[in-house]
This record gives structure tokens, C-alpha cells and sequence, in this order.
């Protein structure tokens, strides 16, 4: 007989709580603005650890030491829930981001969320497009296949996406040549849905768009997420009904203007950064 799965006991974390978010850049910021829009009434602390970016050309030793602190940080200022919203830290280093939790807080990742719903929906000939990192771990063909052996995955690695997008490098001629040449791979050829293994790279998401019409469909990963959170959230009586002045805090290991330039485009104003070095 199967043995029952033990329910966490969150009853000591409190609705008023901020979620804790964080990736290794700008493109984390996708998701916590679907945060922003679902979930309106909840506080969030964001951490993007732009010293140490792109994190997928790092080791999963790497990976694993700096998400380490970044848990240890966001935890440390009392979230009653942590979003990893980085597909690379996912792929490399989500047990040990559980196993420091122990159970404290919920934690939700970017990758098992979307991988059981392409899973459960029809599918057949899947792409994914993610950092070398996150490609290398095989992660995203390995979390599909578990849950539905039939689909077919293919998984390509885009490293030049990310430098691209913190350099802000959007609908821009260098942009469009790095999408038409990742996105023409013989891997790609016959995909019917693309994944985009990276929250960076919603930021690109209607050049992307272009390049295909409406020959493929691209799942929209931070909703999936978010809907995750929400739902884990309620399960719980975690979700914040009464605020009506969320708080969002944006910390980075190192101010830069890209970050700010592109922090701006995405929530639509200049959000106040501070630096909180790992």
C-alpha cells in the first residue's frame, strides 16, 4: 500500500506576508508582473541577480551556491512563498533550494508547472528553447515525458537570447537575426507548440510570434506559474484579500541601467532598485 504524502503545515506563515521572487536578471520581472496582475492585493520582494548573470554558461555548482543565498535572503525577510522565476535555477539547483526551505514555505518553480500542463493538453511535437544550462540538464524532456510518454521534445539551446534582451536588445535588427537563426534549427523543424525555457524570453515574445504567424503555438509560461502560486496560495487561505497598498521591493546584486531601463518598459514606471550584494 501506498504510503500518503504528508501535507506541509504552513499554518505559522501569515496572507500579509510578501511572496519572494527572484531569477538571475530581468527576466523573472515577467512573472512577478503577472503577479501584480492576478494576485493584486499581495506584496512581493523581487531579487534579480544581475551581478552574476546570464546564469546559463555557470556550473550547476555555481547555480546552486548563488540561488543558495538568495533562498537564505528571501526567506530572511519573511515570504510566505518563493517563485524561482529562472528556468536555469530550476534545471540546476531546485532540490537544494527545497531541501534549505525544509518545508517552511511553499516553493514554485517555472519548469513542472508548465511541463504538466503541455503534458495534460494535446500535444505531440514539442520545442523548447532555453539557456545551455537548462538544455544540458534535459530537465523540461524528462518532466513532459514523466507525465505523458508520447510527446515528443526536442530541446535547443539560445545563449546569445539573454545578453540580448539585458542588453536591451528588443525589436532590434540583432535580435531579429539571433531569432531567425535559433528558430530555423533543423531540431524546430516540425514543432506544433514552442516552449520558451527562460523568462527572459517573453520579453520577446512578439518577435517570436512574427517568426512563426500561427504555425506553432508558444505557451505562456509566467500565466501557468502564476496560476500555480495562486492556487497553492489558496489551498492554504495564503492569499492577501485586505491590502490595498501592496509593497513591492526590488533588490539586485548590482544596479545597472539595463536592468532599470528594462525594469521600466515591463511595469510601466521607474520601480526604486536596491543593492543587497550576495
Amino acid at each position: 500500500m501506498a504510503l500518503k504524502t504528508k501535507k506541509p503545515d504552513y499554518s505559522h506563515l501569515d496572507a500579509s506576508m510578501p511572496i519572494g521572487v527572484f531569477d538571475s536578471g530581468v527576466g523573472g520581472l515577467t512573472v512577478a508582473r503577472e503577479i501584480r496582475k492576478v494576485l493584486p492585493k499581495e506584496n512581493f520582494i523581487y531579487y534579480g541577480d544581475t551581478k552574476h548573470l546570464p546564469y546559463g554558461d555557470k556550473s550547476p555548482e555555481a547555480i546552486q551556491g548563488y540561488s543558495s543565498k538568495i533562498t537564505e535572503f528571501l526567506l530572511d525577510q519573511g515570504c510566505k512563498a518563493i517563485v524561482v522565476a529562472c528556468n536555469t535555477a530550476t534545471a540546476n539547483a531546485l532540490k537544494e533550494i527545497k531541501e534549505l526551505v525544509a518545508g517552511r514555505v511553499p516553493v514554485i518553480d517555472v519548469i513542472n508547472p508548465v511541463a504538466e500542463k503541455v503534458a495534460f493538453e494535446i500535444h505531440t511535437n514539442v520545442g523548447v528553447i532555453a539557456t545551455k544550462a537548462t538544455v544540458s540538464s534535459g530537465i523540461y524532456r524528462k518532466s513532459i515525458r514523466h507525465h505523458n510518454k508520447f510527446i515528443h521534445v526536442d530541446e535547443l539551446a539560445t545563449p546569445l537570447m539573454v545578453p540580448a534582451i539585458e542588453e536591451g536588445f528588443r525589436n532590434h535588427p540583432i535580435t531579429s537575426a539571433i531569432i531567425y537563426n535559433y528558430l530555423s534549427h533543423s531540431k524546430l523543424k516540425n514543432i506544433e507548440t514552442l516552449i520558451l525555457g527562460c523568462t527572459h524570453y517573453p520579453l520577446l515574445l512578439e518577435e517570436i510570434k512574427q517568426f512563426y504567424g500561427n504555425r506553432v503555438r508558444i505557451i505562456d509560461s509566467p500565466s501557468i506559474v502564476v496560476g500555480q502560486l495562486k492556487f497553492i496560495l489558496e489551498s492554504n487561505h495564503l492569499v492577501n484579500t485586505q491590502n490595498l497598498n501592496p509593497e513591492y521591493h526590488f533588490y539586485v546584486s548590482d544596479i545597472t541601467k539595463n536592468f532599470e531601463k528594462i525594469s521600466k518598459k515591463i511595469f510601466g514606471n521607474a520601480i526604486p532598485l536596491e543593492l543587497r550584494p550576495l
